[in-house]
């Protein structure tokens, strides 16, 4: 249209006045168009812009376009054929393809041979999936010899299938029937149901929920060289209605534990409402021949076996019979009865408000047992406030009084030892309880009643490590003194070797000896030490072969004249004396006594006894093996006597039961002891920093042994004896 516009531009002025009226047309046409062009212009600009953005959401739509109808029925196609082909393989699939991988699977990970000899079923196709093993097997390890550790008739597993896909193992089922588990370790503490090859790490058992938990038949064998330990019996598990619950968990098993009957009954809440997030209640009773024991707890997370709590009741004959169930190693006691707050947190159990009677003496406090390393550890703080000495000697090895709380066994040992006179106790220390665990315990008992000896006090502190006891300090407090000791059993070697070091420091002689309200005969401070070692697994048969001193030293005190004339052998003025029951006293300057041990013998190096009226020495031997006394003392006077009868004081006997008597015969020549005295006081003077360094600076037994030997006047000799 602008072409023809230009061209009408160039025709002449006929051909323009010819055609006004077709220009005028022309230009009423123009201005049409000039407007449509307008509009077309616009359209297509308003087109353009909309092409353009529907351009952009098109290439944006390209990034994250979703599949078509098509792309959706191809992806619906081949999922439906996986499907059909995966049916199928299992329909088609023979499971027993895979007995042998899952036996190699398995004999890798428990380090032994794992075979599956029956069929092996699986069904796949459901809520709860379900496996059935027939036929399984389970060797020994090679150092337990040749057989099985295990023979399953059937094993079934049932699991939850959706809480699995959410990662949670749920069991509505686990069922074995006639399982025959063999159990064994051996003496160097090797188990056979250590699994894997790092046997000193230990997982406890983490088992999943499970619902339904059935044994038929179960049959175990175990048998614990290292502790003694046999158990033969049946394992079975059942769940019954009651009126509490409509299917009570039980597990019961019976046989044998040291030739004892040995019985455990487990019951629980319905397994049907187990949930991992709620606890799992339970409780336990054991009876192995007199040792009981009851429990009543629960399981957080069920049934992750290493974290329980649970209330204990404990009761029997003598803790150490807990050996053969805990494998922890107790001393000897009487009769006991204990409860306590039991814990698990993998290898820590831990014990909390411990209370209590052990004999007749109360107990109470705290320990730790740990099982993570190679030998189990034992940390305890105990308290008795009222303690029974003599239930210390069972502690020892010995019998505690019949009359008293005491256990069939442990009243006919006593009667034995007092038939026969015997003191030191003969019951063996196990030197293998005393490798298998390390020890810290610490042990206060604040008030101790005693009929023999009037303690008031007992502590003791006790380290086990290696294979080494150590009591460090053993000590026991007096009204006045106390005696302190420490004693270390080395049990390494096949025969455990004893030490001991005690020292009685500051000891008053007369609250020992018994008045009936009159004033004792003897009064002083003792102080001594007794040094020794012997090899034996008992306390006699240590002390039989015992090497080492012992040594006493009273550096002043007062005696009864009447005993006092007695040691001078003054027969006469000494049991008028006593018949007259005079009170008089004579001051006691000095008395020591000093014994060399060889071989379980103690033989007198020294007996002095310095009294204002007599000097008297002693002699002979003591035998630890046999309990017997031989020993001679001998006087001599200060004082003239009218009436005398010279002849030496005799102690012999049992140390049970000393007899006092006189050497009856000729009357032996007494003479010379004063001039000897200066010979004595050289080694007096080293005996004492032995027993006690601050006795060094002691005037009486210095001093006075001294003034005797240079003048050896008090003293009267045998020649004038002989003349009055």
């Amino acid at each position: 249209m602008l072409s023809t516009l230009l061209f009408a531009k160039q025709r002449g002025p006929a051909e323009r006045e010819s055609g006004g009226r077709a220009l005028h047309w022309r230009e009423a046409d123009m201005a049409g168009w000039k407007t449509r062009i307008s509009e077309s212009l616009a359209t297509v600009g308003h087109v353009a812009r909309a092409d353009a953005l529907r351009l952009g959401r098109e290439i944006r739509a390209l990034r994250i376009r979703r599949p078509g109808k098509t792309a959706l029925r191809w992806t619906a196609s081949l999922f439906a054929v996986l499907s059909i082909a995966l049916v199928v393989f299992f329909l088609l699939f023979e499971w027993n393809w895979l007995r042998g991988p899952i036996g190699r699977y398995a004999s890798a990970r428990l380090d032994r041979e794992v075979r599956i000899h029956g069929d092996l079923d699986v069904k796949l196709f459901s809520r709860t999936p379900r496996a059935t093993a027939n036929g399984i097997t389970v060797r020994q390890p090679a150092w337990a010899g040749s057989g099985q550790m295990a023979e399953l008739q059937r094993l079934t597993v049932e699991v939850e299938l959706f809480p699995l896909l959410r990662g949670q193992v749920r069991m509505p089922l686990l069922a074995v029937d006639r399982p025959v588990v063999v159990l064994r370790r051996d003496a160097q503490g090797r188990a056979n149901w250590d699994f894997g090859k790092d046997e000193d790490k230990k997982e406890p058992a983490k088992l999943p929920p499970i619902r339904h938990f059935v044994i038929n038949e179960g049959k175990l064998d175990f048998r614990d060289v290292k502790r003694g330990l046999t158990f033969g019996g049946t394992v079975s598990t059942s769940e019954r209605s009651d009126r509490n619950s409509a299917s009570a968990f039980r597990l019961q098993g019976k046989g044998q534990l040291q030739r004892e009957p040995f019985n455990v009954l487990v019951t629980g809440g319905p397994l049907v409402n187990v949930r991992p997030d709620r606890p799992y209640p339970f409780n336990a009773e054991i009876t192995a021949g007199p040792t009981r024991a009851t429990a009543r707890g629960s399981i957080p997370k069920p049934f992750d076996l290493g974290v329980f709590s649970m209330a204990v009741t404990l009761s029997g004959p003598d803790l150490a019979e807990v050996y053969h169930l805990t494998g922890v190693a107790l001393p000897n006691t009487p009769p006991y009865r204990l409860s306590a707050q039991v814990s698990r947190d993998a290898d820590v159990y831990r014990a909390r408000r411990l209370a209590g009677r052990v004999g007749d003496s109360d107990m109470g406090g705290s320990l730790t047992i740990r099982t993570g390393g190679k030998r189990l550890r034992l940390d305890a703080d105990l308290v008795s406030r009222s303690l029974d000495f003599d239930d210390i000697n069972a502690v020892l090895g010995g019998a505690p009084d019949p009359s008293e709380t005491a256990s069939a066994q442990q009243k006919a040992v006593a009667s034995q030892m007092r038939a026969s006179g015997r003191l030191l106790p003969d019951a063996s220390l196990d030197v293998e309880r005393l490798r298998a665990m390390d020890a810290e315990v610490r042990f206060r008992a604040t008030q101790v009643k005693s009929s023999v000896v009037p303690l008031r006090a007992l502590t003791l502190d006790l380290t086990l490590k290696n294979g080494v006891l150590t009591l460090d300090p053993l000590s026991f407090r007096f009204p006045q003194g106390r005696l302190e000791s420490k004693i270390k059993i080395d049990g390494r070697g096949s025969t455990p070797v004893t030490s001991l070091d005690a020292r009685l420091r500051g000891i008053e002689i007369g609250q020992f000896i018994p008045t009936r309200g009159a004033q004792a005969p003897l009064e002083g401070t003792l102080h001594a030490r007794a040094k020794l070692t012997g090899a034996g697994e008992s306390v006699h048969a240590a002390a039989s072969n015992a090497d080492g001193a012992i040594t006493l030293v009273m550096p002043r005190g007062r005696m009864r004249q009447a005993f006092a004339e007695l040691l001078g052998i003054n027969a006469g003025k000494g049991l008028m004396l006593l018949l007259s029951k005079d009170q008089s006293e004579t001051p006691v300057r000095c008395a020591v006594a000093e014994f060399k041990v060889t071989n379980g013998t103690l033989s007198a190096q020294r007996i002095i006894v310095d009294t204002g009226v007599v000097l008297a020495s002693g002699s002979g031997t003591i035998s630890l093996d046999n309990e017997s006394m031989n020993l001679l003392i001998d006087g001599e006077t200060k004082q003239p006597r009218l009436l005398r009868v010279w002849t030496p004081i005799t102690v012999q006997g049992s140390l049970r039961k000393p007899d006092l008597g006189v050497k009856t015969g000729q009357v032996i020549a007494q003479g010379g002891l004063a001039a000897a005295l200066g010979a004595l006081i050289s080694p007096i003077a080293a005996l004492l920093p032995f027993v006690d360094p601050g006795l060094a600076d002691d005037a009486d037994c210095g001093a006075l042994l001294a003034q005797a030997g240079r003048t050896g006047a008090p003293v009267i000799s045998a020649a004038r004896r002989t003349a009055q």
